[in-house]
């Protein structure tokens, strides 16, 4: 039996639900086309635009069709219009050869605007975890300035489907810089790592991201909780000797080594007394006990 997913426990809203919209607003001619050159991205939009199979479906849908469900914008300051929703239709335009799109035209406040643009797009099932992680940070620090009573995250919660926990962890992901977020997004680090990473700060995450670009490595749960304890004090050196291979090898098990085997590591004049000497061992010198540590083999005899 297959497990649920997460996407099957969202609420779906009706898209005129969603944007606001209703059957006397469509009438009154809020509904407009806009050049596509008179159409800017929302500031710091989470969600990328990717020329992929179903991009190409929509390209073709619309050289065939038009536009069947119009984009949402907002007046911008600067000149023309601010895209709310609709950056991957924009984007299938231009390809399919269009000038114009047709827009729902609001005026909405910047949460507002953000609510609706993180809303119409949080549904997708292709979300990258980077994405998720802005969208959720974004939509609960719109809701936090709009003062509203409840809770920020019961909101997340009835939208997403997902956890509060998760969600807040997906919160914290945002801390994390593009280029560690690309690392996550391509699962050399994963979600937890991911946040535990994102407590370093600015320069511990850049110079991570710079390790990480010159020497690939994934990055495993108790890598980036080292690397964590180490913030502030984070070197090219400490970092190879966190993520080196062996370093998350705390113990090789105890290899025994009889009399005949252990005096190959001594010289042939070596007595046996000497040998115990210098192995300080408490069983003859017969058994070594090999420890990996801190990314170089060392050799304990006891």
């Amino acid at each position: 039996m297959s497990k649920t997913s997460s996407a099957s426990k969202i609420k779906l809203n009706s898209y005129d639900s969603l944007f606001g919209m209703n059957d006397a607003m469509t009438e009154a001619g809020n509904v407009r086309l806009v050049k596509l050159s008179e159409l800017y991205p929302f500031p710091n939009h989470p969600f990328q635009v990717h020329m992929d199979a179903r991009m190409e479906e929509l390209i073709a849908s619309i050289k065939a069709n038009g536009v069947l469900i119009p984009g949402v914008a907002r007046i911008r300051g600067a000149g023309g219009y601010e895209i709310i929703a609709g950056h991957s239709r924009k984007y299938a335009c231009e390809q399919a050869g269009l000038t114009v799109m047709p827009m729902y035209i609001r005026n909405v406040s910047d949460d507002e605007a953000t609510i609706i643009m993180v809303d119409s797009n949080i549904q997708r099932e292709d979300i990258l975890p980077s994405e998720k992680a802005k969208a959720y940070s974004m939509r609960y620090n719109a809701i936090k300035h709009q003062g509203k009573k409840g809770n920020s995250l019961d909101a997340l919660q009835e939208l997403s489907g997902e956890s509060k926990t998760v969600i807040q962890r997906y919160i914290q992901l945002a801390s994390l810089s593009d280029e560690l977020l690309t690392l996550v997004d391509s699962r050399k680090i994963g979600l937890t790592s991911g946040v535990e990473l994102s407590f370093l700060g600015k320069r511990d995450q850049a110079m991570l991201a710079d390790y990480l670009s010159r020497f690939p490595h994934k990055v495993s749960i108790r890598q980036a909780e080292q690397i964590r304890d180490n913030k502030g004090k984070l070197s090219d050196e400490l970092l190879h000797r966190i993520l080196s291979p062996l370093s998350d090898v705390q113990e090789i098990r105890q290899i025994k080594l009889g009399e005949k085997t252990l005096r190959q590591y001594f010289p042939e004049y070596y007595s046996e007394k000497e040998m115990n000497n210098l192995t300080n061992s408490r069983n003859g010198g017969k058994e070594l006990n090999v420890k990996v540590t801190s990314g170089s083999i060392k050799i304990q005899f006891v």
